[in-house]
């Protein structure tokens, strides 16, 4: 390598700033798109370690209380009808249903047990429905940003060839930058990708876990709503 071409080589800078400045204004939408998502994916991915935190602390407290021995009647009047935890909130709807299958003389209407079940499981839906809500687009940057990076790096290399032959030059200093510049896109690419697919299953585990928990109490809840019925 000549004196002239190192001295252009070292010349150059291969800062991220300075290569994205330098890329074609292709390259630069796939890259601004590729750190948008690894941006919305981290806050995902942040708010949801603290969703579920909040979620298993507060079902933890409402166990606490559930079996204190308090009578369910007495707890339900506690938290009232329209509480902001979810353990409450399934508890507080099979309540509501058990009271609602009261007739005024006291006895049950037909298909309580049912209802309850039913009005349960709706409840629990609608929770997770919430602890699940993201997720989609974590596993969707996991799955498509290394395919969005290596567009922006065959179109980096394309434009990288396409100056080559303009210049008629393939020393160096020519070549470098541009194969660099194509080369940041799939860097970028895999970054938002590893930790949206890592994220995703654990907290997709994350969430099943919490789901799991909430059909549990809502079975033990029957459970004993069931043992009343039948006395």
């Amino acid at each position: 390598m000549d004196t002239t071409t190192l001295a252009n080589a070292q010349a150059l800078d291969f800062s991220m700033l300075a290569l994205f400045a330098r890329a074609t204004v292709t390259v630069q939408i796939v890259m601004i798109i590729l750190i948008i998502a690894s941006f919305w994916s981290w806050s995902i991915i942040i708010q949801k370690h603290i969703t579920y935190r909040r979620a298993r602390g507060e079902a933890t407290v409402f166990d606490r209380a559930f079996w204190s021995g308090e009578p369910l009647d007495e707890l339900f009047e506690k938290i009232g009808s329209q509480p902001e935890g979810a353990s409450e909130k399934i508890f507080a709807s099979g309540m509501l249903e058990w009271r609602r299958s009261h007739r005024q003389d006291g006895g049950l209407i037909a298909g309580a047990q049912a209802r309850i079940d039913r009005s349960m499981d709706v409840a629990i839906a609608k929770e997770a429905e919430g602890l699940n809500a993201g997720l989609a687009f974590l596993a969707t940057v996991g799955s498509t940003a290394p395919f969005v990076g290596l567009f922006g790096t065959v179109w980096g290399i394309k434009h990288a060839f396409e100056e080559i032959a303009i210049s008629q030059n393939t020393n160096l200093a020519v070549v470098a930058p541009g194969i660099a510049e194509a080369l940041l896109s799939t860097g970028l690419g895999l970054l938002a990708a590893i930790p949206a697919v890592i994220f995703y299953n654990k907290l997709s585990a994350d969430s099943d876990r919490v789901v799991s928990g909430y059909e549990a109490f809502a079975d033990e809840f029957a459970t004993i709503l069931s043992r009343q019925l039948d006395a």
